[in-house]
């Protein structure tokens, strides 16, 4: 823990790629097995679910240290992160931790799930006792699944790899799917012998950058693939050894979720990955990501989903084929064995898998054309790839672009906010913003980015000073600041106070030059649900 708590500090303390490399390989090499496949597991994000709720924590901290509930509250203000607070907050412990990580996690964190509330208690004032405040910090965030850090998975998988002496695209691969954090699974994460032997492993996901400027520049129409860029769920799904499995692109395994995708894919040959699209697809066309989201999640599928909300798998890539790795062959030639792969299939075995549609045009301005109808389909835009491309891992520049509709925009006023997290955990970068209705400010929409540092700065103050009253971490502020945000769809909502729901809401700017009154109303908002694509 103290070594893990070092690497943590480490990593915090600097916004310099190579500093944040040199810590992470100096970790593993120092580290046991069993400790560093527990540090992997929460560097990339994996963390187990909550094992004590934090208002639990604050409640037992008050306790232990006699302190009244106003002043942790106006402590948590100043600090700005719960679990830090607490660390704060607490007397010096006994000692620093010569405990492993691993002993923390396995016998001092996971088993607490099944002990009684008491138990838990007295075990963590107990824990508490023995770490410092950085330590302390770190089991506050593993103990309510909460841990981050500013490393992305890129940079632990470039560090793994220089401290294995191995390629990133193995260790990529190694860490796609389920595992668990064991020595045996760091061994062979970094073994020599790149065979793996799961034949359940996905490949990463080789993921497009947004399309900045005209598609003119990107040369010769005739090097490019162009087909409709979907909004369903990207998902691989892979046949080996007489065994199915369908992943998310978040590395969730979904197989039993899509039971008629699952039954489809038993017609696949042996040795075979599909890259591709889950959509809701009924009376011959897409229907809305929120008729798919009615099944996102859903582990028990009824028969009355499988008739209203049938899914497919619009495939556009081939990645393994004959038990053979096909991403370092041209995309020309993924794309024609796809073809003759899926074809035949879809006339014995009807259309469960689908083949994305190549749009042939002669020019840009002709695409371009095709481009503005995006909306109408139920599509986001259009997907751009390099006709020699490979497929490559993660999001990289230059193949693969996506040309995506301009997005709708609103102007909405700042009604609620919230303490951010990590390194903004003290300032309010957790927005809700409200428009227009019968002389209310309703809510619309919640969003976190978008804003400078600058501004955030400014916005932060003016919440500060503007507050009207105080919800537990959330303050309703003096409604005079407006902003415009931008989202990609809208949709009804019945779960929603303003009976509408906006996708991947964004500020866009901040209307300086706009009074609240001129702000959005609510009706004009519903006038856009008109825009989009009826369900047919």
């Amino acid at each position: 823990m103290k070594a893990f708590a070092e690497l943590y500090t480490a990593l915090d303390e600097t916004t310099k790629t190579n500093r944040k490399v040199n810590a992470l390989v100096s970790y593993f090499k120092s580290s046991s097995p069993a400790d560093a496949a527990w540090a992997v597991y929460f560097l990339i994000g994996k963390k187990p679910k909550a094992i004590i709720q934090m208002p639990k924590l604050v409640n037992w901290l008050i306790e232990l240290i006699n302190l009244p509930e106003w002043l942790f509250a106006e402590s948590y203000d100043a600090v700005g992160d719960l679990a830090e607070t607490m660390a704060i907050l607490l007397p010096p412990g006994n000692s620093t931790t010569d405990l492993p990580l691993h002993t923390w996690v396995e016998e001092r964190l996971l088993p607490l799930k099944t002990w009684t509330e008491d138990e838990q208690k007295k075990a963590i004032f107990q824990y508490w006792q023995g770490l410092n405040e950085r330590e302390r910090f770190i089991y506050n965030k593993l103990l309510t699944g909460a841990f981050r850090v500013g490393v992305s998975e890129k940079l632990v998988v470039k560090a793994l790899a220089i401290y294995a002496n191995l390629d990133e695209a193995s260790i990529s691969h190694r860490l796609m799917g389920n595992w668990q954090p064991n020595p045996d699974f760091f061994n062979a994460l970094i073994a020599i012998d790149t065979t793996d032997s799961d034949i359940s492993r996905p490949y990463p996901f080789y993921l497009a950058y947004a399309l900045q400027t005209t598609p003119d520049t990107l040369g010769n129409i005739s090097d490019w693939q162009a087909e409709w860029k979907w909004d369903g769920i990207r998902s691989q799904i892979i046949s080996r050894q007489n065994n199915i499995f369908i992943w998310s692109r978040g590395e969730e395994l979904v197989t039993e979720r899509y039971p008629e995708l699952a039954a489809a894919a038993k017609y696949l040959p042996d040795g075979v990955v599909l890259d591709g699209e889950i959509l809701v697809w009924k009376n011959g066309t897409v229907q809305s990501f929120a008729e798919l989201q009615k099944r996102i999640g859903r582990k028990v599928v009824t028969k009355n989903m499988l008739e209203n909300l049938p899914v497919i798998l619009m495939a556009y890539d081939l990645l393994e084929f004959d038990n053979c790795d096909w991403r370092n062959r041209s995309l020309a030639e993924r794309r024609q064995k796809l073809e003759t792969l899926l074809l035949p299939l879809a006339e014995k075995h009807g259309d469960t898998f689908k083949i994305s549609p190549l749009l042939s045009l002669p020019d840009w301005n002709a695409l371009a054309s095709k481009q503005a109808e995006s909306r109408k389909l139920n599509v986001e835009g259009i997907m751009l790839k390099r006709l020699n491309s490979t497929y490559r891992i993660g999001r990289q520049r230059g193949d693969w672009w996506k040309w995506k509709v301009d997005p709708y925009t609103i102007d909405a006023v700042l009604i609620y906010a919230q303490a951010g997290s990590g390194r903004r955990a003290s300032l309010y970068t957790d927005y809700t913003f409200g428009v227009w209705d019968n002389g209310k400010l309703v809510p619309i929409a919640k969003a976190y980015s978008g804003l400078t540092d600058e501004e955030i700065g400014q916005v932060d103050q003016f919440i500060r000073k503007n507050t009207i009253e105080k919800f537990g971490p959330v303050r309703t502020v003096k409604p005079d600041l407006v902003f415009e945000l931008a989202f990609e769809s809208i949709q009804p909502s019945s779960r929603h106070k303003s009976g509408i729901a906006v996708r991947f809401p964004r500020i866009a700017r901040w209307r300086k030059d706009k009074p609240a009154t001129e702000a959005e109303s609510l009706d004009s908002i519903k006038m856009l649900l008109g825009r989009e694509s009826p369900r047919t």
